[in-house]
């Protein structure tokens, strides 16, 4: 009898311990399932912003102008959120997004804003901290960028040296009055930094559409930036990419310093970077 109940516990052994782990691998697998619906709430695949970096010597408030003027127009009210980069590398951030505002404007600005060739390669470092940590907060995949003036250098350095580090994607990027053979008026006297941007264009995004805009003064430049400094950005973008668009302003408000007002660009601008997509346009509206 004895012998009897030591085989029956024997046999009991091997039933529990199967038991054990078919109710381990439930709760492993319903542990998994919560965090994989963690992580994708925690990642917002259908938030685009449209990340913006001003010129030298301005601050994240030069496109306040810009912005208003787009939201009015075309009756949205997308968010503003504005990023400071200090030179400790530290960030200040004003505004904020709203919860249900998918195409928000997200404007980067340096507390050294200050022109030069070295100080704009520094700038495109220090935006890359502002972007890695915009990143990390708000959990977008995509986004539209524009860049004016020497912003849209910032925005070439930063696509060549540090954007594959992201996993983003961008869709459509906008300059304005772009000086990348800064103000070399001939476009066979290559600058130390345009030859620099030429190197790195092969690290350029593959499916990104770009188009450059220009303003002229008498055709030959915007009152500051030579037009051919603006077209030298063909050499690095050009066949690099997979659309590339050179556009000229001309008539009122095509000079440097107040192409933002011009009313050629403002639908430009609208038309490839800030239009909202029809099925949010519900969200975004007054």
């Amino acid at each position: 009898m004895r012998r009897d109940n030591r085989r029956n516990k024997t046999r009991k052994y091997p039933i529990i311990i199967i038991i054990a782990l078919l109710l381990l691998g439930t709760f492993s697998l319903l542990w998994t399932k919560k965090n994989a619906a963690n992580a994708s709430n925690n990642s917002d695949t259908t938030l685009t912003p449209i990340i913006m970096i001003p010129g030298s010597g301005a601050d994240n408030s030069a496109l306040d102008g810009l912005i208003a003027t787009v939201d009015q127009r075309y009756k949205e009210n997308h968010s503003v959120l504005k990023v400071t980069v200090n030179t400790d590398n530290s960030l200040t951030y004003t505004g904020h997004i709203q919860p249900k505002d998918k195409h928000p404007y997200i404007v980067v600005g340096f507390e050294n804003s200050q022109d030069g060739f070295e100080n704009i390669k520094k700038q495109a470092k220090w935006f890359n901290i502002a972007f890695r940590d915009l990143q990390r907060k708000y959990h977008f995949h995509t986004f539209n960028a524009f860049g004016h003036s020497n912003g849209s250098l910032i925005w070439t350095y930063f696509l060549e040296d540090d954007f594959k580090q992201t996993n983003t994607k961008i869709k459509h990027f906008m300059t304005i009055g772009a000086p990348f053979n800064l103000e070399e008026t001939n476009s066979d006297d290559h600058t130390e930094m345009l030859d620099q941007l030429i190197d790195g264009r092969k690290n350029l995004p593959k499916n990104l559409s770009y188009y450059s805009v220009a303003g002229t003064k008498q055709y030959a430049n915007d009152g500051i930036v030579p037009l051919s400094s603006v077209d030298s950005g063909k050499y690095i973008y050009q066949d690099q990419i997979k659309h590339y668009m050179f556009i000229t302003l001309t008539g009122t408000n095509a000079e440097h310093s107040d192409m933002l007002t011009n009313a050629q660009f403002i639908t430009l601008f609208h038309q490839f970077i800030s239009k909202v997509p029809a099925k949010a346009t519900n969200q975004t509206k007054k």
